[in-house]
């Protein structure tokens, strides 16, 4: 028993003896020695019968302090109150409430610059974009029976992918169970990249969008009717454990992830289909997009003639991707052309740095994605998810995170297959032309 309630009881009992003293709640030690003292005992009943109120007090006040000391919690427990009081603190600064009383309220006692500024540091975003992630997903969400609200849920993954946390620190941090957490992790992730992708993640082919992305490509690099720059990064995994080509070319886990992006640095395509250790030009050519360029499907109609070349839009990349007629890559990696095409092969890079940034942006900004600590099978919509917040980001012209870089790549131009001959051919013819063409203006002026 507590001692402090056995303290409070004895005082108790010196008090009830100085207020009544015709009853003895404790019996003398002299008592059990004669008859006499025996005989004038008091029995339990004889303190309901007393003429004092004193008793019934007595035990009025005694059963209050015993249920109190009943309820404390025990001081012999392992932590100590400062440490679970903390730990309450904690769990509370997450808790649903929590989080509704900065949503709802404190949210808009701020002037807009803080309010979005917390709001970042929180969640990878600002408010506006926030909600509208949370209006598009509400009522996808409310179909799962989630026992949570929407937006505290949507809240909860924001956070995990902005800070890369895994599953167990942000259930520690909730308190709620990693299980739970890697549920409703992969429950918005999936419904990122499947209900936002076809809103966010868009191939330009509207005239309009056409125009719009190459003038700004060519206000950038001089080079007409360029719609998109594409590259490769590998993406970082958190599990060791996994067949050899996983090791990507920096010498870790990974899996592949090819982008096409246009000058304000939004993807128009994105696909993560192999292991970290394939090729840039095999995972393109596993690609839909490759396949959909190939086949036809995609027809760009904005034509241009370049030195009596038809030239459609087409999209640059770097020597690791094969030179196709709707896709150019420099002459030479080591600046050993000529001049006209050393001046076309500067030029395309610069045109080819937008996805370089996007991708740095992209990994700056939802740093989830620089150790992806998900389940395998969840890995490709992820990412895909990363990339479809990243557009969002951009549209909305959020600020931009400090950059994540990758190492410089390396690596032998891809042979070409038998089928991409005639696409090769063409390409070398177009890719001279345009070399030639920007030589003659510039050098003209």
């Amino acid at each position: 028993m507590d001692q402090s309630f056995l303290l409070m009881l004895s005082n108790l009992l010196h008090l009830h003896n100085s207020i009544d003293p015709t009853t003895s709640l404790i019996s003398s030690p002299t008592s059990t020695t004669t008859a006499s003292s025996a005989s004038t005992s008091t029995s339990p009943t004889s303190l309901l019968t007393s003429s004092s109120a004193a008793p019934l007090l007595f035990f009025t006040i005694a059963s209050v302090l015993s249920y109190i000391a009943s309820s404390r919690p025990s001081s012999s427990s392992p932590s100590t109150p400062a440490a679970s009081s903390s730990a309450a603190a904690a769990a509370s600064d997450y808790s649903v409430s929590a989080f509704r009383a900065l949503s709802t309220e404190h949210i808009w006692s701020l002037e807009a610059p803080l309010r979005d500024a917390q709001w970042r540091s929180l969640y990878g975003l600002s408010y506006p974009v926030f909600t509208t992630v949370v209006d598009k997903l509400k009522p996808h969400i409310a179909l799962s029976n989630l026992s949570l609200p929407s937006d505290y849920a949507v809240a909860m993954v924001l956070s995990r992918l902005a800070h890369g946390f895994s599953a167990k620190s942000l259930a520690a941090r909730y308190s709620l169970e990693p299980y739970l957490i890697s549920k409703i992790t992969n429950m918005v992730t999936r419904l990122l990249a499947t209900k936002l992708y076809p809103e966010f993640i868009k191939i330009p082919v509207s005239r309009r969008r056409l125009i719009e992305t190459t003038q700004a490509f060519e206000e950038l690099t001089s080079l007409p009717n360029m719609c998109g720059a594409i590259d490769g990064s590998p993406i970082r995994l958190h599990k060791q454990n996994l067949p050899g080509n996983y090791k990507c070319r920096y010498g870790y886990n990974a899996v592949q992830l090819e982008v096409v992006a246009d000058h304000k640095k939004i993807f128009w395509d994105v696909c993560v289909k192999a292991p970290g250790g394939t090729e840039d030009a095999t995972h393109f050519r596993e690609s839909l997009l490759y396949n959909r360029l190939t086949s036809g499907d995609i027809v760009w109609d904005k034509v241009i003639n370049v030195r009596g070349h038809p030239v459609r839009p087409y999209i640059v990349g770097d020597w690791c991707y094969p030179l196709l007629s709707f896709l150019l890559t420099p002459f030479s990696p080591n600046g050993m052309g000529t001049p006209a095409q050393n001046l076309f092969d500067g030029m395309l890079m610069k045109g080819r740095s937008v996805v370089v940034e996007a991708i740095g942006l992209l990994k700056g900004r939802w740093k989830i994605l620089q150790d992806l600590n998900v389940g395998l099978n969840h890995v490709p919509q992820t990412i895909v998810a990363c990339c479809v917040l990243h557009n969002l980001c951009q549209i909305a012209r959020e600020p931009e995170p400090e950059l994540w870089k990758d190492p410089e790549e390396n690596g032998m131009p891809p042979r070409v297959h038998d089928s991409e001959k005639s696409l090769y051919y063409f390409g070398e013819s177009l890719r001279q032309a345009l070399a030639d063409d920007l030589h003659q203006r510039l050098s003209s002026r």
